[in-house]
């Protein structure tokens, strides 16, 4: 039987350890940026949810661990484009995560980090989506656990709303959504990110989409997250008018659609046109088979 007169969780003894686990994090840590996932439509089969919402942004320190660079298979080159594989492990205080995001977003039911939230890394502008959450690790030092170990994969963008406030974060969805851009006949007007732009077509059908942004100098709207209320596949079309509202679902004005194009920033993330623009500098694609002897001898 163990010595009674010693105890291995002693309430003051685990409150200085845990202060100290803190006070180190705010020392030797980062600020990073919690981005709690939404479900928006998930799958109850498979589990997943592919156009998954993020509009909450709360900060916290966190110790990264990957001290020497990141983790992972690093960036890998293949036939269909450039790969980044890094990885990174977060620790970060249940005290301080309770405190910062638990207490603060009741929306999580776990009531600890989830698989599949995001954190976003200001020191090399990453954004990283957690894989693992390690809820034992150190195992029980003094009777109790303080922390969560976050095993992270950097995030890939896969059309998802991203929609916090935070400039430097929502460039992402900017930067790498696929895109309708719609020519309007309007000018002066002021349309911010995050406004809706919706269009009746000649069937009835209203679609609709998230104003990403508008410039003014060539009066081009940009549009992601595109849908129709009836669920099917529809393109905007031109020589019908668009309606703008606000975020509160205030109807604005109705202008003009005079042309409508597409951009696939998704693609961008694989550099195939700048390999393709490279390559022609020390490849002859004038020959039959250009990485071959073009003689066949």
């Amino acid at each position: 039987m163990r010595n009674l007169y010693f105890s291995q969780a002693v309430k003051s003894e685990q409150d200085l350890y845990e202060n100290i686990i803190i006070e180190s994090m705010k020392i030797y840590g980062q600020d990073v940026y919690y981005l709690p996932r939404e479900l928006v439509n998930e799958d109850r089969i498979l589990g997943d949810d592919v156009p998954s919402k993020f509009s909450k942004s709360y900060t916290v320190e966190m110790y990264l661990e990957n001290t020497e660079g990141f983790d992972g298979e690093g960036d890998l080159f293949t036939r269909f484009g450039v790969e980044i594989r890094d990885e990174a492990t977060f620790v970060v205080s249940r005290r301080r995560w309770n405190q910062t995001v638990g207490l603060l977003d009741n929306d999580i039911p776990e009531g600890r980090p989830r698989e599949g939230d995001l954190i976003f890394l200001p020191l090399s502008g990453n954004m990283f989506q957690i894989n693992r959450v390690e809820h034992e690790q150190p195992f029980y030092q003094l009777g109790g656990i303080f922390v969560y170990k976050l095993y992270c994969q950097l995030f890939e963008y896969n059309d998802e709303n991203i929609s916090t406030g935070n400039t430097e974060i929502d460039s992402i969805e900017a930067d790498f959504s696929y895109q309708y851009v719609l020519t309007l006949d309007a000018n002066g007007i002021v349309v911010t990110a995050g406004d809706t732009a919706s269009q009746t077509l000649g069937s009835g059908v209203v679609i609709s989409g998230e104003v990403i942004k508008w410039v003014d100098s060539d009066q081009k709207l940009y549009l992601a997250h595109v849908g129709a209320d009836d669920g099917n596949f529809h393109t905007f079309i031109t020589g019908t008018n668009i309606t703008l509202s606000d975020r509160l679902g205030m109807a604005d004005s109705s202008f003009n659609v005079s042309a409508v194009t597409e951009n696939n920033n998704i693609s961008n993330n694989e550099q195939n046109s700048d390999f393709s623009t490279e390559s022609s500098d020390f490849l002859d694609f004038t020959e039959t088979n250009p990485f071959g002897d073009p003689g066949n001898n």
